[in-house]
C-alpha cells in the first residue's frame, strides 16, 4: 500500500481530510482521540492482520509510526 493511501485512511479514520503527513505529530491532531485509536485497531485488524496492543498505541508518536505498522 502506498503512503498516499495510508495518509487517506488515517484521515479518514480522524475525519480530518487533507491535513496529514508522515511528520504530523500526533499530539497536536485534536482529532486523534480514543475512537480514532479504536477504529485504527479495527482497521489495522481487518487490512494487515495485526493486532495493536494498548501499549503500541500510546507508543504512535506521529503519522509515521502507524503508517509504518502498515504493511
Amino acid at each position: 500500500m502506498e503512503l498516499k493511501e495510508k495518509l487517506e485512511l488515517l484521515e479518514e479514520i480522524m475525519d480530518c481530510e487533507g491535513e496529514l503527513t508522515e511528520d504530523t505529530i500526533l499530539a497536536d491532531v485534536d482529532e486523534w482521540d480514543s475512537l480514532s485509536a479504536l477504529s485504527l485497531t479495527v482497521l489495522v485488524r481487518k487490512e494487515f492482520g495485526i493486532s495493536l496492543t494498548t501499549d503500541m498505541i500510546r507508543g504512535f508518536v506521529t503519522v509515521k509510526d502507524i503508517c509504518d505498522i502498515m504493511q
